[in-house]
């Protein structure tokens, strides 16, 4: 089985050296950069699975070169995690608008670290298998992991993709967000409740597109969390 490739973006070499020692010793191999601009090489040329990307970098920063792979075709599937000081609710919601998959703060304990990243992978490249969902014009494809309205395919993360294909699997129930952390990113893997939120909230603007506005679906459930329902809708 070939290792998965992981990128470290970061410009302390301390931090890159600990991180490749331990992701080497559980099978993972790694690539280094120190600014935006060799990541962004390293990501073209490379494809890594995953990029471990810290956000004060020299010549701009994290978030700059987040939003250049999330807008760009080639790179827009890659998954990232956002490796950061930055502590305050404000810059992780800005993190993960802006495309991050996950966030971690520093300092951090890598064995908690590699559990994210093998259930990001997991997220990434599996799941759904083979599976094709339909809700009136709504469309997963689980076996190319694309997701159509009508006949358009519309764009959307691995973790978006997951959650869809959840809710579509279990309409018409409420869960609350500990409930989807544990279904969708895995009940031994620590992410704030908080994330659900946010990922929810680019699976909505995902549902909307030239094809139609279907971002009704994911319906918010007060004191509750949300559910997925075609009623009154479609």
């Amino acid at each position: 089985m070939t290792a998965h490739k992981v990128l470290i973006v970061d410009d302390e070499f301390a931090i890159r050296d600990m991180l490749r020692m331990a992701l080497e010793m559980s099978d993972f191999d790694c690539l280094e950069a120190e600014t935006i601009q060799q990541a962004y090489a390293l990501v073209v040329d490379e494809r890594p699975d995953i990029i471990l990307l810290d956000w004060m970098l020299p010549g701009g920063s994290g978030i700059e070169l987040l939003r250049r792979l999330k807008r760009e075709d080639l790179t827009s599937e890659v998954p990232v995690i956002m490796l950061t000081a930055k502590t305050t609710e404000d810059n992780v919601i800005q993190g993960l608008d802006v495309g991050a998959d996950d966030y971690i703060t520093k300092p951090f304990a890598p064995r908690e670290l590699i559990a994210r990243i093998r259930a990001l992978l997991r997220r990434a490249g599996g799941g759904p298998g083979d599976e094709r969902l339909q809700v009136g014009s709504l469309v997963l494809d689980g076996e190319s992991r694309r997701v159509f309205i009508g006949e358009r395919p519309i764009d959307m993360g691995p973790t978006e993709f997951n959650l869809l294909h959840f809710f579509m699997s279990h309409p018409e129930r409420a869960y609350t967000r500990g409930q989807l952390l544990d279904q969708v990113w895995g009940a031994n893997v620590y992410v704030e409740e908080r994330t659900v939120d946010v990922h929810i909230r680019r699976l909505r603007k995902a549902l909307q597109s030239e094809a139609g506005d279907l971002s009704k679906l994911i319906q918010t459930v007060r004191g509750t969390g949300y559910r997925f329902s075609a009623r009154g809708v479609m």
